[in-house]
């Protein structure tokens, strides 16, 4: 095989897109959620990897935590994979990560990246269903049964745990 055939071949394999995010609480418990701009709902820190770029999902939840809010920590284990099934756009294999228990003063150095999110806050586990949609809602609590449980990485598909 050639090198124009094999680059003819991987150009025929289908594409899949992947995204990284950090799950931060407090003290009490509560989640940081943003409010994107380019969208609805609310979110966690976090967003597309740069493969092109060789980025890994834990390098890209690590920069977008700190293009989207400022805060520059090193994130903690593997929570949840997340494959969702894609409408009008390819898959999406989802990773969230551990971004731990955010003090007073880490809350106080978080600077919004203007040019994506509208604002940001700490919201009780009991209210996420209010601020997050469909199988976010579902990622997101996965991701904090994990913390719970303090080992174990939750497998989901579209939100809802598999194997």
């Amino acid at each position: 095989m050639t090198a124009a055939d094999y680059a003819t071949y991987i150009a025929s394999l289908p594409r899949v897109l992947a995204g990284a995010a950090a799950v931060f609480r407090d003290a009490e418990g509560r989640v940081l959620l943003v409010e994107p701009n380019y969208r609805e709902g609310w979110a966690l820190p976090g967003g597309t990897i740069e493969s092109d770029d060789g980025e890994t999902p834990r390098q890209g939840a690590n920069r977008e935590t700190l293009e989207e809010i400022g805060l520059d920590r090193p994130l903690g284990r593997l929570l949840a994979v997340d494959w969702v099934r894609g409408e009008h756009r390819p898959p999406l294999v989802a990773y969230v990560y551990d971004g731990g228990v955010l003090e007073e003063e880490d809350l106080k150095a978080i600077r919004l990246q203007e040019e994506e999110l509208l604002s940001w806050r700490m919201v009780p586990r009991e209210e996420l269903h209010e601020y997050l949609l469909g199988g976010l809602a579902l990622r997101v609590a996965a991701a904090l049964e994990a913390v719970d449980a303090g080992a174990g990485t939750a497998e989901l598909e579209n939100g809802v745990r598999v194997g």
